[in-house]
């Protein structure tokens, strides 16, 4: 990206491409109008400001969590922006909620159903005040797909930013991360690290402001965004608090006007299959985090294209794994910008085959002129795809009777592909986290948390809390744990979530007892209950749904009754929204 001077114009749009006329002149112009003219000049607007252009600028900055803490200072520098380049910018926010701080409690049922929210809450005040174009700041893991949802269903000229990565902590010499942190209180509950030891951790793990810098969910949908061509390329691996932020964020400001001034490209022109199935790809090469088969799918839900966990795991099966980083791997956010950035990754892929260089981007260029400059593979963070670390990509998707529909796991860095054990089942994530707290289970067993899907949960809570205490207290991959609930991208061991259909919608796991032989065999891309047809068969129709053991009301009763399927991308909607201002007269 460009620096303060000297921006290279929009380059490669489509022959048909001209500027729209602008939609917020409805607010604006005409007699009728001169109401809404005293509300712009209430906020200090003058004629020349309302004759021009109006840019929303969204960031979810808030004090919930580091991953957000300073998207207002972002923001402003994106503003400024916007102002320079002829546009009148109008900030607003909207929220975020802390997948560290909700995680392991009923809180985090919020999570998920917050990602909903966030794309609604944009949509509505970008039409409700027709605004012309958008700047998008997201920070934090559901931050990041819901603005890419909201940019895609209001398809107007719009530039998504990553807020960045926090710098890793370091304790003896060691980089440390939360996911240090999470572990050590398993390790604390076995005798095997002091309370000292925890609390060191404790006070390390996160240095400065900005989202886990392992490629966890933030980091995995940040580069996702660039590779969609939703967001600039150097914005996915850019420390938080790194100075060139200043001048990325203004340059955002000033293409979201080119971007108008153009015509295009929208976002609605970049989402598209082969884009989508590029996206897939740089999760798998960078051992990514599961999350990420779940927001692709509903943000091409947005665009009007169905993609599915299906597709993704085509994508996932041909991809080589070559980026070394956390949770499977050594390194973090910051190594790979050291490096050269995601464009390294990007046009190593394309190099080998792997992703198509001709899908459009923000900028107007295709992914192949973005990543042109890049360097080499460094060998030690970013390997070559002729010699990468694993063959196909670190997220492997399962079927077999227990999820027809599909499962997830993260293979990346796990030593042992199959597992098969006797199922110890709970029905919630507090139950099953009770019995680890206590050690009450065995080395083989299979640990099943069902009726916390989407619609179950409600809200699809993340297992990071039971998994890393697992890990931690030396179990990690001694057992297996399967959810129809979701994964941190920090998870790492046998853990299988994603489970379709869930058990709240009849789905097989419902249907699972203490003591069944369930057998996972990531080799062979299966997960299975190992029972005759014939039982099966009879427990289904025996089955009848778990009653909740609360009232639901609130954005739990709504999102419960709207939310699909998790293999689907749990979305809330039918996807591809027109933006209409006036109704047709007859």
């Amino acid at each position: 990206m460009a620096e303060d001077s000297g921006a290279p114009a929009v380059g490669g749009l489509n022959p048909g491409h001209q500027r729209a006329p602008l939609r917020s002149r409805i607010t604006t112009d005409g007699l009728d109008r001169a109401p809404h003219r005293a509300f712009m000049r209430g906020m200090g607007l003058s004629d020349a400001d309302m004759a021009k252009p109006f840019i929303g600028v969204v960031s979810t900055f808030g004090e919930t969590t580091p991953c957000v803490g300073n998207l207002d200072i972002q923001a402003a520098d994106a503003h400024e922006g916007v102002y320079a380049a002829g546009g009148t910018p109008r900030a607003f926010t909207t929220i975020s909620v802390s997948d560290g701080v909700s995680m392991n409690h009923q809180g985090m049922k919020c999570s998920l159903m917050s990602r909903e929210l966030i794309a609604d809450s944009v949509e509505l005040v970008m039409r409700g005040h027709a605004y012309d174009g958008l700047v998008a700041f997201g920070g934090c893991d559901k931050n990041l797909p819901g603005m890419m949802m909201a940019m895609v269903r209001l398809n107007a000229p719009a530039v998504f930013v990553y807020g960045g990565a926090a710098l890793v902590g370091t304790v003896d010499g060691n980089d440390v991360s939360i996911l240090t942190a999470y572990e050590a209180t398993g390790a604390a509950m076995t005798g095997d690290k002091s309370l000292a030891e925890v609390e060191r951790l404790e006070r390390a793990a996160l240095p400065t402001v900005g989202a886990c810098p392992g490629q966890f969910t933030a980091n995995t949908m940040a580069m996702v965004s660039t590779v969609l061509g939703l967001a600039p390329m150097i914005t996915a691996m850019l420390p938080a608090v790194d100075a060139r932020r200043r001048a990325v964020n203004r340059e955002a400001g000033r293409l979201v006007m080119r971007i108008l001034e153009n015509g295009g490209p929208l976002p609605r022109d970049m989402i598209t299959r082969a884009s989508l199935e590029n996206a897939c790809a740089i999760v798998a090469a960078t051992g990514g985090s599961t999350n990420a088969a779940m927001h692709i799918p509903a943000i091409a839900n947005e665009a009007g294209v169905q993609f599915t966990l299906a597709d993704a795991a085509a994508v996932f099966e041909r991809t080589p794994l070559i980026a070394n980083l956390q949770p499977g791997g050594k390194y973090y956010a910051q190594h790979v910008d050291k490096v050269g950035g995601v464009a390294v990754i990007v046009k190593e892929l394309i190099r080998a085959g792997v992703m198509v260089g001709s899908t459009m981007t923000v900028t107007g260029r295709t992914l192949a002129e973005e990543v042109a400059d890049a360097p080499a593979p460094d060998g030690e963070v970013i390997r070559s795809a002729d010699d990468p670390i694993s063959p196909d990509g670190g997220v492997v998707v399962l079927r077999g009777n227990l999820a027809p529909d599909g499962a997830l796991i993260k293979v990346a860095g796990l030593k042992n592909l199959v597992h098969e054990g006797p199922a110890r089942v709970f029905e919630s994530e507090e139950a099953c986290m009770a019995a680890i707290r206590k050690r009450a289970y065995s080395e083989g067993d299979v640990i099943i948390i069902r009726n916390e899907g989407p619609k179950g949960g409600p809200g699809m809570r993340e297992m990071l809390g039971p998994t890393a205490v697992i890990y931690g207290q030396g179990m990690g991959e001694k057992v297996a744990l399967i959810t129809d609930g979701r994964f941190s991208g920090a998870t790492r061991g046998m853990c299988i979530g994603y489970v379709s259909p869930e058990a709240a919608a009849g789905g097989p796991l419902g249907l699972v007892e203490d003591g069944d032989i369930v057998r996972v065999d990531a080799k062979l891309r299966r997960i299975d209950l190992v029972i005759e047809e014939d039982e099966m068969l009879r427990r289904k129709e025996a089955w009848t749904p778990r009653p909740r053991p609360y009232r639901l009301a609130g954005a739990m009763q709504k999102y419960a009754a709207q939310v699909g399927s998790a293999h689907l991308g749990a979305v809330t909607h039918d996807g591809a929204a027109e933006w209409v201002y006036e109704e047709p007269v007859e």
